[in-house]
């Protein structure tokens, strides 16, 4: 991996789990446009990217995951505050493979945390952040590293 593109994902490192930034195997980033088809695009964008790495298997966990934090930075961070399109940076879906984990973390401009609802049974939202939490190893958020505002919300996956 070129030394470009570990310095374009040094600001995801910070708060991630301890990893070895040179034994990165595979990245990919996609920016995602402030509406709710990016959700599809992004799931199209991870299926496209795990076919790639030859992690087919894990699609339905992993796509399961980035439609939630994408939809979360979409609904809370993007389309929340519409009159801040101009000077936010968009929201940015990020995969990284390394021998043993997969890491998917959805950059938005927002800085406050995600917390995880309290969705009564009826409640057809709410439910996103114990998804998250369910199907991946783990997850986590941190402010983005070098930026005035701004967040990433992180999944990690352990790999077969």
């Amino acid at each position: 991996m070129g030394t470009k593109v570990l310095t374009m994902l040094e600001p995801l490192w910070q708060g991630f789990p301890p990893v070895d930034p040179l034994a990165v195997s595979g990245s990919a980033s996609r920016t995602l446009p402030p509406r709710y088809e990016s959700v599809r695009s992004a799931r199209a964008f991870t299926r496209e990217t795990l076919q790639g790495w030859d992690l087919d298997e894990l699609f339905d966990s992993v796509a399961l995951v980035v439609s939630e934090l994408v939809t979360n930075a979409l609904r809370h961070a993007i389309l929340a505050a519409p009159e801040q399109h101009d000077t936010a940076p968009p929201a940015r879906l990020h995969l990284m493979r390394w021998s043993s984990r997969l890491i998917c973390a959805v950059r938005d401009p927002s800085d406050d945390s995600p917390v995880a609802g309290e969705a009564d049974s009826a409640a057809e939202s709410g439910r996103g952040l114990y998804l998250v939490e369910s199907f991946s190893d783990s997850w986590g958020w941190h402010p983005l590293a070098g930026a005035s505002h701004g967040k990433i919300v992180w999944a990690l996956f352990r790999l077969p």
